[in-house]
C-alpha cells in the first residue's frame, strides 16, 4: 500500500509540474511575440524618419550647389567684357564654401568649326595669352572651356581649351540651359578630366550648368555669352551630404534617370554594421530638370530602438523560469521520498567510508611497522603523535611517548659524536618553523646501546587547511655506511702513497739507467767501427748492430717513462703559446732527416695546418703532446704510401679550443679506442710491424688531463684516425691555412704558402 501511495503521489506531482511548465512557456512565447512585433514597427518608423532626413539633407546640399552655379552665372554676366582676372575675382569665394565633390568651375563658350581660330584669338586678348583650343573631331558645335578654377586639389592638368562637345551628357545639359535660361544638371557620366585616371579611381559624376547672358551697356540687350559649368563627383557628394544624418547606420544608394529613361547607379554609402538589411525604403529628389532616387536600407538591429534580442531573451528566460517553477513544484511534491532515500544513501556511504578508513589505518600501520627507517610525527607542541618501531629503537621513544621534552633527553649529538645537539637546531624542531631539513647527520647515544648510532635525518612541516599542525622526520641509520666510507678513505690514501712511491721509483730508475746505456751504446759503436773486414767482422757486426738496436729501444722506453712521470708529476708552467709555431718546430724535427742531400728525394709527408690559436699551456708538455701525435701519424702509415696529416682547431663554447690531428694511416680498431690512452697498451695487429713502448698516447692523455682537457680517438672518414684534444684558449690567430711541408722542398728564399 505504501508503495502504491508513493507512486500515486509521484504521478500527481508530475502532472502538476507539467501543467505549470506548459502555462509558463506559452506565456513567455506570447510576450516575446508581442515584443518582437512592437520592435519591428518601431524600427520601420525609425527608418522612415531617417529616410526623410536623408532626402532633406541631399536636397539641401544639391540645392546649395544649384544656387552657387546660378549666382556665379549672374555675377559673370554682369561684366560686358569678361576677362581672366574678372573670372578669378568672381569665383574666388568658392574656395571657402566647402563644396564637397565639386571638381572645378569653368566658363564655356561656343564655336563652329570655322570659328575656332577666331575664337581662340579673341579670348587670348582677355588674359589667356597661352590659350589653345582643342576641337574634338566629328563635332559640329564646339563647346570650349576658356576660364577655369580648380575646387579640389589641383593635379597639374589644364582645364582650359577642352572641347566639352565631345561628351553627350554635358552637351544636352548646356543646350537645355540655353533653351530654358535656368540652371540644369546633366545625366550621370564620367567627367572628361577623370578619364585619364585608373579605373578604380573613376566615379560617376554630373555637371551643373547655367547660361551667362551679357547685357549691352548701349542697347541693354541680353545675349548669350557662354555657360558656367561645375563638375560634381557623385560618390564624394553623397559621402559628405549624408555623413551626419546616416551616422554609419544606413546603406544609401543614389540613382539618376538617364537619357534612355534607364536608372543609373551614381554612388552608394555602406553601413559598417554586419547583418542582413531587413528594412528598406525609397525617396526622391528633384534637381533642376532631373529626378534623383535614393534607396535607403538598414539592419533593423542597428537602428536605435530597433529589433534586439530582447524577445528571444524574454522567451528563453520565461521558459526557463516556468521550467524552474515546474521543477520546484516537483521538488515540493516529492521532497519527503527523496529525503528518505538520501538518508539511506548517506548512511550506507558512511558505513563504507568507516570500513575504508579502518582498512587504510591498518595498511598505514603495517607499512610503518615494516619499513626500516624511523618515522616520527609531532604536533605543534612538540609532543609525539605517531612513531614506528624502528624509530623507537633509534630514539627510545617508548620511555617518554607523550613528553614534549623528549627530544632534549634523547641523547642527540652532532656528527662529531661529542658536541650535544641544541634542541632548537634539531631537524624536526626546525621543521615546526616551516624549514625543510635534508639528510642532516647526527649521532645518538643511549644507555641501552653501548655503541653510538649515526643517523641521517630529513624533516618536513605538516600542513592542514593553510596552517602548520606539526612536523614529520625520517631517521635513516647510516652507521655502517659511515664506517665503510672511513675504511674506503683509508684505502685510497694508502693507494695514493703507493702510487707516489711507484712514480718516484720509475723516475729514479729511468734516470739512473740512462748513463749505463750511454756507455753500452758507445762501446758498441766503437766495436762496430773497429772491426776489420774478415770472417770475424762478418759475424760480429750483426751482433753489434743488435746491441745498438736494443740500446735504442731501451733509451726510447726510458725517455717515455721519464716523459710519462713528468706529465703526471712535473710542475705546470703556464704561458701564452702560439700553436702554429710549436707545430712548425715539431714537423721540422720530424721530417728534416727524411731529405737525402744530392740524391732522389723520397715522397715527403703531406702535412697541412689550418688556423691555430694562442693557448695558455705548458710549452714543454704540449710540445711533447704534439710530437707524440705527429710521430704516431707518420709512423703508422702503410709502407710505400705518402703520409697525410691535417691539423685543425675548433673553438668550444666553454672558452677552450679543440685540436684535431687527422691522418690517413692504418687506423685504430673500434674495440681498442677506449684503451689506447692507458699505459703500455698496444693494438695487437700493430705490435709486430711497428715499434713502440705503448706509452706515447698515455703521455698525451696525462698532458691533456693536466691542462683540464679531454682527449679521444675517433675514426677518420675515408681511412685513418682523428685524435681530438682540448686546451685552454687565449685568443685566435689570423685565419689562414697553409701546407707545412710539401714535395719537392722549396729553396730557402721561397716562403711556404700562407707564411
Amino acid at each position: 500500500m505504501r508503495r502504491l501511495a508513493a507512486e500515486l503521489r509521484a504521478r500527481q506531482a508530475l502532472l502538476l509540474a507539467g501543467l505549470v511548465a506548459v502555462i509558463a512557456v506559452t506565456a513567455a512565447f506570447g510576450a516575446a511575440a508581442a515584443l518582437a512585433a512592437g520592435q519591428h514597427n518601431n524600427a520601420e518608423l525609425q527608418l522612415a524618419r531617417r529616410n526623410a532626413l536623408v532626402v532633406a539633407a541631399a536636397s539641401a546640399e544639391i540645392g546649395r550647389y544649384v544656387d552657387v552655379v546660378g549666382a556665379i552665372a549672374s555675377a559673370t554676366g554682369a561684366f560686358e567684357n569678361l576677362t581672366a582676372a574678372k573670372f578669378a575675382q568672381v569665383t574666388a569665394p568658392l574656395a571657402g564654401k566647402r563644396l564637397a565633390g565639386a571638381t572645378s568651375v569653368v566658363f564655356v563658350v561656343t564655336a563652329t568649326g570655322g570659328q575656332v581660330a577666331d575664337t581662340q584669338a579673341a579670348w587670348r586678348t582677355r588674359g589667356l595669352p597661352d590659350l589653345r583650343l582643342q576641337p574634338a573631331p566629328g563635332v559640329n558645335e564646339h563647346l570650349f572651356s576658356v576660364f577655369a578654377r580648380w575646387l579640389d586639389d589641383p593635379t597639374g592638368r589644364t582645364l582650359t581649351g577642352i572641347d566639352v562637345g565631345q561628351a553627350p551628357a554635358p552637351v544636352r545639359a548646356l543646350r537645355e540651359a540655353r533653351r530654358t535660361g535656368q540652371v540644369t544638371i546633366s545625366d550621370a557620366y564620367q567627367l572628361l578630366i577623370d578619364r585619364s585616371l585608373p579605373e578604380a579611381q573613376r566615379q560617376m559624376s554630373f555637371v551643373l550648368t547655367a547660361p551667362v547672358y551679357a547685357t549691352s551697356a548701349v542697347t541693354g540687350a541680353r545675349t548669350l555669352s557662354g555657360w558656367i559649368l561645375m563638375g560634381l563627383r557623385g560618390q564624394k557628394f553623397l559621402d559628405t551630404a549624408l555623413s551626419q544624418v546616416s551616422q554609419g547606420l544606413l546603406d544609401v544608394t543614389l540613382t539618376a534617370d538617364a537619357a534612355a529613361d534607364r536608372p543609373v547607379t551614381v554612388a552608394a554609402v555602406r553601413s559598417a554594421h554586419p547583418g542582413r538589411r531587413d528594412l528598406s525604403t525609397e525617396g526622391s529628389i528633384t534637381v533642376a530638370d532631373h529626378r534623383w532616387h535614393l534607396h535607403v536600407a538598414a539592419p533593423a538591429a542597428a537602428l536605435p530602438g530597433g529589433i534586439t534580442r530582447m524577445p528571444a531573451v524574454v522567451a528563453v528566460s520565461g521558459s526557463l523560469l516556468g521550467l524552474l517553477l515546474a521543477g520546484l513544484v516537483w521538488v515540493l511534491a516529492t521532497g519527503r521520498a527523496r529525503a528518505e532515500a538520501r538518508v539511506r544513501t548517506a548512511t550506507s556511504d558512511l558505513v563504507a567510508a568507516e570500513v575504508a578508513a579502518r582498512e587504510q589505518a591498518d595498511l598505514l600501520e603495517a607499512v610503518m611497522n615494516s619499513i626500516s627507517d624511523g618515522v616520527v610525527v609531532i604536533d605543534e607542541h612538540r609532543r609525539p603523535l605517531l612513531f614506528n618501531p624502528a624509530a623507537q629503537g633509534m630514539v627510545d621513544l617508548d620511555k617518554h611517548p607523550a613528553d614534549r621534552d623528549w627530544a632534549a633527553r634523547s641523547g642527540f649529538y652532532e656528527a662529531d659524536g661529542i658536541t650535544p645537539y641544541r634542541t632548537a637546531d634539531l631537524p624536526i624542531i626546525r621543521a615546526l618553523d616551516g624549514e625543510h631539513a635534508e639528510q642532516d647527520e647526527m649521532v645518538v647515544r643511549s644507555e641501552a646501546r653501548p655503541d653510538p648510532m649515526t643517523l641521517s635525518v630529513s624533516a618536513r612541516p605538516l600542513h592542514r587547511a593553510n596552517s602548520r599542525v606539526g612536523a614529520v622526520a625520517v631517521f635513516h641509520d647510516v652507521t655502517a655506511r659511515k664506517a665503510a666510507e672511513a675504511e674506503l678513505a683509508a684505502t685510497i690514501s694508502d693507494l695514493r702513497e703507493r702510487e707516489a712511491d711507484l712514480r718516484a721509483f720509475a723516475a729514479v730508475a729511468a734516470h739512473d739507467l740512462r748513463a749505463p746505456l750511454s756507455v753500452v751504446a758507445g762501446y758498441a759503436d766503437l766495436l762496430n767501427d773497429g772491426l776489420a773486414d774478415g770472417d770475424d767482422a762478418a759475424t760480429l757486426r750483426p751482433t753489434a748492430a743488435r746491441i745498438i738496436s736494443g740500446v735504442d729501444r731501451m733509451r726510447r722506453l726510458i725517455e717515455d717513462l721519464l716523459a710519462y712521470a713528468t706529465a703526471r708529476d712535473g710542475s705546470l708552467n703556464l704561458e701564452p703559446v702560439a700553436l702554429r709555431g710549436l707545430v712548425d718546430e715539431v714537423v721540422t724535427d720530424r721530417v728534416t732527416h727524411l731529405r737525402v742531400p744530392g740524391g732522389p728525394q723520397p715522397p715527403l709527408p703531406d702535412i697541412t695546418s689550418a688556423a691555430l690559436p694562442l693557448v695558455l699551456v705548458d710549452r714543454v708538455m704540449v710540445r711533447q703532446l704534439l710530437d707524440n701525435l705527429i710521430g704516431n701519424a707518420l709512423k703508422y702509415t702503410r709502407p710505400g704510401e705518402q703520409a697525410c696529416i691535417v691539423i685543425s682547431a675548433h673553438p668550444q663554447p666553454d672558452g677552450r679550443t679543440r685540436i684535431d690531428v687527422a691522418d690517413r694511416g692504418i687506423g685504430i680498431p673500434p674495440e681498442d679506442r677506449p684503451r689506447v690512452f692507458t699505459s703500455f697498451h698496444r693494438v695487437a695487429q700493430h705490435a709486430g710491424g711497428y715499434p713502440g713502448t705503448g706509452l706515447g698516447l698515455a703521455i698525451c692523455h696525462r698532458v691533456v688531463e693536466r691542462h683540464g682537457g679531454d682527449i679521444v680517438a675517433t675514426d677518420n672518414p675515408g681511412g685513418g684516425t682523428v685524435i681530438s684534444f682540448t686546451l685552454p684558449l687565449m685568443g685566435t690567430a689570423p685565419v689562414t691555412t697553409r701546407r707545412l711541408l710539401v714535395t719537392p722542398p722549396r729553396p730557402a728564399s721561397t716562403p711556404l704558402p700562407g707564411q
